[in-house]
């Protein structure tokens, strides 16, 4: 690993100069942040778990029809992903009012909405991610009429499908920020837009469906515990693992996807 070029390194990935041009290879770290990195943690066992979830949902959004960066895993904290270019924004994709949204409008967490919104953040930590419109993004070149266009028909669409996956598994899926990058096939001078970075219990609220427990990252925002096995449980209604049952050696055995 001390070997290989580091591209860039984020709170809970390093991304590594690929095998081949065009790809880099994506590493999950069990590190976890919240609130612009003020809080963190090392959660044992959490990268591996984004790294088969996000590999999971990546591969059947390729089955619908959703393009992404997603190429395959290599082992148990790594992927072979497409190199693009990201676009300074990330989308947010809401179905519950949670988090932010309930503090900015004053909605009670859990109503539902009538009908899915989609909000867009300027990635910029120094800023915390300021909330941004179309015509801020128009403004400042963030992203093409088209593109924009095309990102919000891509998030609508990744909301639908996954809303279903979950469902189908007992989860809600509440909210999800999702991020895009521009991907310059054979060297055309028309980049495609792709869905990157990762989809998992880091990047989505996830709530059981009967109870309203949470199931993801505000588990560890909010002090609740048991982060890391909400995440494999998760895992486990969608099919990705199955528990030893012997949890004092808090062994994983995974199942199906690629090697």
């Amino acid at each position: 690993m001390n070997k290989r070029r580091v591209i860039y390194e984020g709170k809970a990935k390093i991304l590594y100069e690929g095998p081949e041009p065009g790809t880099l290879i994506q590493y999950f770290k069990d590190d976890t942040t919240a609130f612009d990195a003020t809080k963190k943690a090392v959660l044992d066992g959490k990268g591996v778990l984004n790294n088969r979830i996000s590999e999971f949902v990546m591969t059947h959004l390729t089955s619908v029809g959703v393009p992404n960066h997603f190429i395959r895993r290599l082992n148990m904290r790594e992927q072979l992903v497409r190199k693009v270019d990201i676009i300074p924004l990330e989308v947010v994709v809401r179905n519950i009012a949670a988090g932010s949204l309930s503090k900015r409008l004053g909605i009670p967490e859990g109503q539902s909405l009538p009908r899915p919104l989609v909000e867009f953040y300027f990635k910029n930590d120094a800023l915390h991610d300021p909330m941004v419109s179309e015509e801020h993004i128009a403004a400042f070149g963030w992203a093409t009429a088209q593109e924009y266009d095309d990102i919000i028909a891509m998030a609508l669409r990744v909301n639908d499908f996954m809303s279903g996956l979950f469902a189908g598994a007992g989860i809600r899926l509440v909210d999800f920020k999702i991020e895009f990058g521009r991907w310059f096939e054979n060297d055309h001078d028309m980049p495609r837009i792709l869905l990157a970075d990762e989809i998992s219990p880091d990047s989505c609220r996830l709530w059981d469906a009967k109870t309203g427990e949470k199931m993801d990252k505000d588990r560890f925002r909010r002090d609740m515990g048991g982060v890391t096995e909400a995440y494999a449980e998760v895992a486990r209604r969608l099919g990705i693992i199955r528990e030893s049952g012997e949890e004092t050696d808090n062994v994983i055995h995974f199942t199906g996807g690629s090697k």
